[in-house]
């Protein structure tokens, strides 16, 4: 059963890349900041697919241990990385954000990064403390401090999706670690209050909410991308207007061949095929939970978790975003 759940994992995973490669090559052919090149996005899409491909290939060969003795150096770079957001020369500043890292030949946003080495930090943390667990201090307190100093970077980027995004995986990865729910809970009702009180300093952020409240209210402000989406969405009808005859990507819906491509799909290929999308990641969650329960020790199993609770996590608010059934918030959907 095993080995079917990899199989299933693979082709799902491989199906939703394909598919987010051929509606891209349909909606970036107008998006603004293609320099000049109508297929700029998917000729970079193509080379990242290609880099993650060689990535798992390398990644299946070693034997994952290895990443339980690389974790501090890991955790390090992951830090060094974050820094250099805030590095003038080297960070990025775009619309009041020090998300990106310039490479030269592209840009690197570091929180990605980031987001894997929480999930192998807290895999080897739960791994070598496996009986103290249920403690406070090294069940509870000393691992939300290692995941607080990347959270804490991130959220000073301005970056509150992603801040989210890692303390609500550590969260469930120390769930199943063990750690008690008196714990996790209040941490969780003062992060949350913590977190609207930096959304209520941030303008823009506020503006988003409010417009969420009432799209058509804010059509022509911060409601403008949901209720674009929701168009895109209803004008695709069940079969869809046909890939490649969208137009709420000629510049109508913001970001359409990004945060916003999963209206797209809707638009040119129809409620069959987000349907189908939404059960993919469905599959993907199921298949991925029972490899890790199956893992052949508690690293393994921790490791599982935390990336399907990553990708998962991820998946849902940008289909919720994209749906209006969340605030507008930029989170890509994976894949």
């Amino acid at each position: 059963m095993q080995r079917y759940s990899v199989i299933l994992l693979v082709i799902t995973s491989l199906g939703l890349t394909v598919l987010g490669l051929v509606v891209l090559s349909s909606t970036s052919v107008f998006a603004q900041e293609r320099h000049g090149n109508p297929y700029y996005f998917v000729q970079r899409q193509s080379i990242y697919i290609a880099i993650g491909l060689v990535g798992c290939i390398v990644a299946s060969m070693l034997n994952y241990g290895f990443w339980k003795r690389t974790v501090w150096v890991v955790y390090a770079a992951a830090i060094v990385l974050l820094i250099l957001c805030f590095i003038p020369g080297i960070g990025l500043r775009v619309n009041g954000s020090s998300r990106w890292i310039d490479l030269g030949l592209t840009t690197f946003q570091p929180s990605e990064f980031a987001k894997v080495c929480v999930i192998i930090l807290l895999a080897h943390w739960f791994t070598r403390h496996q009986y103290q667990t249920g403690e406070f201090l090294k069940g509870f307190v000393y691992p939300g401090l290692l995941v607080g100093v990347l959270a804490a970077l991130i959220l000073a980027e301005v970056d509150i999706g992603a801040t989210v995004l890692i303390a609500a995986t550590a969260g469930a990865m120390m769930f199943v670690a063990g750690t008690g729910l008196r714990y996790i809970l209040p941490i969780i009702i003062v992060g949350l209050g913590g977190l609207t009180g930096t959304v209520m300093l941030i303008p823009n952020r506020v503006a988003r909410i409010m417009a969420f409240t009432d799209l058509e209210k804010h059509a022509e402000g911060a409601g403008l991308q949901q209720l674009q989406g929701l168009i895109a969405l209803g004008s695709g009808g069940v079969s869809g207007l046909g890939l490649g005859n969208g137009r709420q990507k000629m510049l109508y819906l913001p970001e359409a061949h990004t945060d916003f491509i999963f209206p797209m799909i809707g638009e040119e290929l129809g409620l069959r095929i987000t349907l189908l999308i939404v059960f993919a990641f469905i599959l993907l969650v199921v298949c991925g939970i029972y490899i890790a329960i199956n893992a052949r020790n508690r690293f393994g199993m921790l490791m599982g978790v935390g990336v399907i609770t990553a990708i998962s996590i991820q998946a849902a608010v940008n289909i919720g975003v994209t749906t209006a059934l969340l605030p507008n918030k930029g989170l890509p959907l994976p894949f």
